[in-house]
């Protein structure tokens, strides 16, 4: 494995984030408490994961890898490029906040600020695997 990989393994750490938040969010729905607590703790772990990952690949990388489509879909990708960037910002700050209250029994703060943060955190993830496809998928091999 060398650096040239960490994008495609940012991709799966992404998608299994995405699930992982799923999942918690349905266990939390279906009262299940534990099965929320192991989920969450689980995406938090691959979104750390993968911004580690992140990191590394480019403070080691220098080339910049572009986007190959053009009209239509060259528009589209910036659009979502450009809110994934933004809201992956806003992301941090959201998910250490909510699973603080969390981790200090105060529930009520914790689903209020869930509300907001599950969705971001979410869309942030998805259009992650996105963006990874929209770069490097099988159109642009």
């Amino acid at each position: 494995m060398t650096v040239h990989d960490l994008p495609a393994i940012d991709a799966l750490l992404n998608a299994a984030s995405s699930s992982l938040i799923l999942l918690g969010w349905w266990q939390i729905k279906h009262g299940r408490r534990r099965g929320h607590i192991a989920a969450m703790a689980c995406a938090l772990a691959c979104s750390a994961l993968f911004l580690t990952c992140y990191l590394v690949y480019h403070f080691n990388v220098t080339t910049v890898t572009r986007f190959k489509g053009q009209g239509f879909a060259r528009m589209v990708y910036f659009v979502m490029l450009i809110s994934h960037v933004l809201l992956a910002f806003a992301t941090v700050p959201l998910v250490i906040a909510t699973v603080t209250a969390a981790l200090r029994s105060r529930f009520d703060s914790h689903r209020r600020r869930a509300r907001w943060t599950l969705p971001i955190w979410l869309y942030v993830s998805v259009t992650g695997v996105l963006v990874y496809l929209s770069l490097y998928g099988p159109a642009y091999r």
